[in-house]
């Protein structure tokens, strides 16, 4: 078969959505490596994707790398045709490569760090990274997000211009980039699209371009938390907390790549904080009942993940685990130290009071908690802890004793 066909028309096997997405990140790169400036090739891929997904299905081409950067080029020259102001740019790139295989060198990694950039804003750089290298419709993000796609259409476009004079071979920042699939992951999933699966398809896709522990080990820590998904939630939409999870709905498969990453990771000796907190999930994995968690070595975990960070919120869990290993008396003692404004640090308090026997105090702080929820799954699950409370002989009245 000729090579010079037009790539639309070559057929060969299907291909799904997911693998062309994954072509996203090396098409970008070649097409600025080319001489597009990033907005534009951004925005050129965009297109040919789509274009990838209303053919692909009936007419796969062999070579989906060399389709999609060549389609992708053509609409960036089409792109710098139209716009006579920046007939600069058409002259750099109106001649199209001879045809052939995709260029070998893999941009990933650098398109990473373009999209996390210090300068973006923590909303505008996880647009960004599931658009350019998720390659998700504004259309998807949006939704996720639950706001209008013009809104989100203007958040991709401002930061886009942010970057518009960053190199692109510029050093990045590979903590920065972790943050950001962190966010990503945390932000959970609305409609069609589940950002915590998408989370960690990026963060794998990043595993595959780089070496190093820390990449590991907050793929680790993403693989431990979605085991236990299943398990959240009760029938009614209820959440359900991590002591009442009915363990063998975990995915024991999706665990055990988790602690296996973990345990690789770990032992090339340079601990992170994705690291130490992927410990402290496998830990809670690895108990076959709440009741045999072992408690005292999460309670290590958390003074190492407060070494590394200072976190706040380290504290408040390491206070958490310290009454659970040591007694509420003992966790009191060290949620006093953890500022009264770190979120969750009200509800944090109620459990504790509960352990200690002080239910009336612990109904009125499960009742405040509630109220500064931000989230209606955590606020029902508050009130439910107060309502189970209340039911208690005595403790409406306001006697803590029973």
């Amino acid at each position: 078969m000729s090579a010079s066909r037009d790539p639309e028309e070559i057929p060969g096997q299907p291909v799904d959505e997911e693998l062309i997405r994954g072509l996203i990140p090396v098409t970008i790169g070649v097409l600025v490596r080319r001489g597009a400036d990033f907005a534009s090739a951004e925005d050129a891929v965009q297109e040919a994707l789509l274009a990838a997904l209303r053919r692909w299905s009936e007419d796969p081409p062999h070579d989906p790398q060399a389709w999609l950067i060549t389609a992708s080029w053509r609409r960036l020259v089409d792109l710098a045709r139209s716009e006579e102001a920046r007939r600069r740019r058409h002259e750099r790139v109106d001649a199209e490569p001879p045809p052939g295989p995709a260029a070998s060198r893999d941009d990933t990694l650098q398109l990473y760090f373009l999209c996390a950039h210090p300068s973006l804003s923590s909303s505008a750089a996880v647009a960004l990274t599931l658009r350019a290298v998720g390659g998700l419709t504004t259309r998807q993000i949006a939704e996720a997000h639950l706001v209008p796609e013009a809104t989100m259409a203007q958040r991709i476009s401002r930061a886009k211009r942010r970057i518009a004079d960053v190199s692109f071979d510029q050093p990045g920042d590979l903590a920065t980039v972790l943050r950001v699939l962190h966010l990503v992951f945390t932000a959970g999933h609305s409609g069609d699209l589940d950002l915590a699966e998408e989370a960690i398809r990026l963060t794998r896709q990043l595993a595959a371009v780089v070496v190093d522990e820390e990449v590991a080990g907050l793929l680790a820590l993403m693989l431990l938390h979605q085991a236990r998904r299943p398990a959240r939630f009760a029938e009614d939409g209820s959440l359900v907390p991590l002591a009442a999870q009915d363990r063998a709905l975990w995915d024991t498969a999706m665990i055990s790549e988790g602690v296996g990453l973990l345990q690789a990771a770990l032992a090339r000796d340079r601990l992170g904080e994705y690291q130490a907190q992927a410990a402290i999930a496998a830990l809670h994995a690895d108990a076959a009942a709440a009741a045999e968690t072992d408690w005292s070595q999460i309670v290590e975990w958390y003074d190492e993940l407060v070494r590394l960070t200072d976190s706040p919120l380290a504290r408040l869990n390491r206070a958490v685990a310290v009454g659970e290993a040591d007694g509420a008396g003992a966790g009191l003692a060290a949620l006093a130290a953890v500022e009264e404004s770190v979120p969750r640090r009200v509800a944090a308090e109620a459990h504790l009071r509960e352990r200690a026997g002080e239910l009336a105090r612990a109904v009125e702080l499960y009742t405040e908690a509630a109220r500064r929820a931000t989230q209606l799954g955590e606020r029902d699950h508050l009130l439910r802890q107060a309502a189970r409370l209340n039911r208690r002989p005595g403790v409406g009245r306001g006697d803590a004793s029973h």
